[in-house]
């Protein structure tokens, strides 16, 4: 793992932020600012932390030249744009001008370099270069995934003179990405499509190794056809590709994995005569036509096996979806993703684009914004910009931690039956922890089943007192007396509905910790404090009044559980981008107070979770895990949220 830079001190300095700012434009500007927008969470959060930010990117392929049209100029107004605040540019990206206009920046400065590869010593990876570029700030972040397999000064070499971290964008493409490589949830399939054979070959022998199934399209299942001795008539794919298709069959054939190809596709004269197309057996080209698309039957097939796949990976459209005449087959792979309960990762710039096309990125668990990048790393290469980062400390990488809060729900028999069903289903889980909190009558019955196993039992809420006259409490000592180590305190309910204070909680945390137990702490925000704009402010409260009386070797003990109460019940959903931003606040928040002992303090999410949410919430870099309502009342959704998390 890479160290993030919400776990590295950042407040107040100069950053040099590498963003990948390889936007197309038009007269008018920006033409698509999709770059722009994933690099947002980056930059707000540094600006956040009362942080300067120099910010460098290359645009289009200037080959070391200044060329007038790919001036960074109209980029710098879009990110103002979405900023709400000034965005500075530079007349060049190093030099004696722009080091004085960087010491002269004050907190909450924005400036964006002058295109990097108007000078070649950026792609040569120049050390002069680096050095120069360096100099302008203080820490360096590469936020910049799709320039990660290249070693450029700008990507690499900075990193020989500055601090180098990965920011929110770069986490969660790593994140994402080697999930598939490590434990991907089975069956993990695997869908290619594009133009050459050659351009995935590598890909192709390292998914076969560790791939259940592999589905070809585009124009590179022709070669796949002709390599199985069929005519592919003025189809693409032929010559040398014939040749890569069948080292692809026998890498298949060797470890096992099932590679599937067209049985039907669309055909025409060429792309330009849809109003021909029609559709025939994969081994009935006819010799005047040329394939363009996966056939319907094609499409069914591989839909219903994307339907039932745990994990999907995606690279390279099914045909020539630009035209609708030969967009059915990426429309229904892609239908399919959005449709799938499984992990889903997309990536490579031609699916990026049929994804928005097809209105399909809310609904994939990933999208990645490398191409190149994203292929490297899952072919199993080393990526230059990704391993001059630091590593992340050991006392930063947290376990992720499960948590279930029944709630008033469930009898002691409706107890002991839950466990039953599900206790065999998370039995070979590791590298994560999990909580139960049922009633406190259920608390015996849970602790009895789940002894001799990996799954804990917690309290919902107790009182700060051992005893006394406070009627219908439950004391740590009572818990304590049962088995119980850990305990929900501050839910959300129970200060909208008891009337919890922070004093009261401060009281709790406090006599949880003198009695050597852990504890959940809950925090959030209403929905007219988050419409005010009080969420930090309202979060901020929480985490002082309630950890006043906290050490900081007393912090680890301490799980935050970050509660969106205007999402829960209410019909609105807190999006995963959402629940990083805020979960990231409560991570800084409690570093200002407590140091290094913030990067050991878990932080969960509890807003409505389920089976559907958890992955891309548990691919958000500060997201250490879940706290589960309602969906952890059924044993099998709570097992599938269980599984879905992958090892830290």
């Amino acid at each position: 793992m890479k160290r993030s830079l919400t776990d590295y001190p950042l407040a107040g300095k100069r950053v040099l932020v590498r963003v990948d700012f390889n936007v197309p434009l038009a007269e008018s500007g920006v033409a698509d600012d999709t770059r722009v927008r994933a690099a947002l969470p980056t930059i707000e959060y540094l600006l956040g932390q009362g942080c300067s930010l120099v910010l460098a990117s290359h645009l289009g392929r200037p080959k070391g030249k200044v060329v007038e049209e790919l001036r960074m100029a109209p980029v710098a107004h879009r990110l103002a744009e979405l900023l709400g605040r000034p965005v500075k540019t530079a007349a060049d990206c190093v030099g004696p001008a722009v080091e004085e206009t960087a010491r002269a920046m004050a907190p909450g400065d924005v400036l964006l370099l002058e295109n990097l590869r108007f000078h070649a010593e950026e792609t040569a990876n120049d050390e002069a270069f680096a050095r120069r570029l360096a100099s302008l700030a203080e820490v360096y972040v590469n936020d910049a995934f799709g320039t990660a397999h290249r070693a450029h000064a700008s990507t690499e070499g900075v990193t020989h003179f500055l601090p180098a971290v990965a920011g929110l964008l770069m986490t969660a493409e790593l994140a994402s990405l080697e999930r598939l490589l490590r434990e991907p949830r089975r069956p993990f399939v695997v869908v290619l499509g594009g133009l050459k054979v050659s351009d995935k070959i590598a890909l192709i022998e390292s998914m076969v190794r560790s791939a259940d199934a592999i589905l070809i399209g585009g124009a590179m299942a022709n070669a796949f056809l002709k390599a199985k001795g069929h005519e592919i008539g003025r189809s693409k794919g032929d010559g040398d590709q014939v040749g890569v298709a069948v080292e692809a069959l026998a890498a298949a054939e060797r470890s096992g994995c099932e590679l599937l190809l067209p049985v039907d596709v669309v055909v025409a004269p060429n792309p330009e005569a849809a109003v021909s197309a029609s559709v025939v057996a994969a081994d009935a080209i006819p010799a005047d036509a040329m394939a363009l698309d996966v056939g319907p039957r094609t499409a069914e097939a591989y839909r219903q096996k994307l339907l039932t796949a745990g994990t999907v990976y995606w690279n390279g459209p099914m045909g020539l979806f630009e035209c609708d005449a030969f967009a059915a087959g990426t429309r229904a792979v892609g239908g399919a993703l959005a449709e799938s309960a499984a992990v889903t990762v997309a990536g490579g710039g031609d699916t990026v684009a049929a994804v928005k096309a097809f209105g399909l990125g809310d609904r994939l668990t990933h999208v990645s914004t490398g191409g190149g990048a994203s292929m490297e790393l899952l072919e199993g290469r080393v990526l230059p910009g990704v391993a001059a980062l630091l590593d992340a400390e050991p006392g930063a990488v947290r376990r992720p931690l499960l948590a279930g809060n029944w709630k008033m729900f469930k009898t002691r028999a409706e107890t002991a039956a839950y466990l039953e069903a599900f206790l065999p289903l998370v039995a070979d889980v590791r590298e994560r922890d999990i909580l139960l909190c049922p009633p406190f009558t259920a608390l015996a019955t849970a602790l009895d089943a789940t002894r001799g196993t990996a799954v804990a039992v917690g309290a919902q809420t107790m009182a700060a007192r051992d005893e006394g006259a406070f009627t219908g409490e439950v004391s740590p000592a009572m818990l304590l007396e049962l088995g119980v180590t850990c305990v929900i305190l501050g839910h959300s309910e129970r200060r909208a509905m008891f009337a919890e204070t922070d004093e009261a909680l401060a009281a709790k945390v406090r006599a949880a910790l003198d009695k050597g137990m852990q504890a959940v702490l809950c925090v959030g925000e209403t929905l007219a404090e988050r419409e005010a704009g009080e969420t930090e402010a309202r979060i901020r409260h929480q985490l002082e009044a309630d950890l006043a009386g906290v050490e900081r070797r007393e912090l680890p003990a301490v799980t935050i559980a970050y509660e969106p109460i205007w999402a829960i019940g209410t019909g609105r959903t807190a999006t995963p981008e959402q629940a990083q931003e805020t979960i990231a606040f409560i991570r800084s928040s409690l570093r200002a107070v407590f140091g290094e002992a913030a990067d050991a303090t878990r932080v969960l999410y509890g807003g409505s979770v389920n089976a559907a949410t958890i992955d891309s919430l548990m691919a958000q870099p500060d997201v250490d895990g879940v706290l589960v309502g309602g969906a952890s009342l059924d044993p099998r959704e709570f097992a599938r949220i269980v599984r879905f998390v992958e090892p830290a």
